[in-house]
């Protein structure tokens, strides 16, 4: 009897983890990079991801700066894919949101390179690799 309580616990476990991801459905995916601007359009009620190339072993460090405006879309989660199992590998990260209302708001994520704990950048080639990508989005 333990032991099928036990064998079901861990049955329950392993089928709520998503390949280590807190979010399976990315929702609509939409892609950015540092430096563009991009349109995002959205209905109420759908949920949508931002995508930024990211590789963290050669520095990429992407942030939400802010989060948009709470009546136009929610902030979900960030979620990383990566594109190879082998080190250094790139990928991608999604910033997963729902939109909500009617209306308009910008979302800005940053990419702080090579940046560390500090959240700014420390050194001349650190600035120039550094940037944003600025998602506008329209909710109808």
């Amino acid at each position: 009897m333990r032991r099928t309580a036990l064998g079901a616990l861990l049955a329950l476990l392993v089928a709520g983890c998503g390949a280590g991801s807190a979010v399976n459905n990315l929702g609509t995916v939409v892609k950015g990079a540092k430096g563009a601007t991009t349109q995002v359009s959205a209905t109420g009620g759908e949920r949508f991801s931002l995508a930024v190339a990211d590789n963290p072993s050669v520095g990429d460090s992407w942030t939400l700066v802010a989060v948009p405006d709470a009546n136009v879309a929610s902030f979900i989660s960030k979620e990383r894919r990566t594109e190879g199992d082998g080190p250094g590998a790139g990928g991608t990260s999604y910033f997963v949101f729902n939109a909500k209302h009617p209306g308009a708001t910008e979302i800005k994520l940053y990419n702080c390179w090579r940046c560390g704990q500090s959240k700014t950048p420390t050194t001349e080639e650190s600035k120039q690799q550094s940037g944003e990508a600025i998602f506008e989005l329209t909710v109808k």
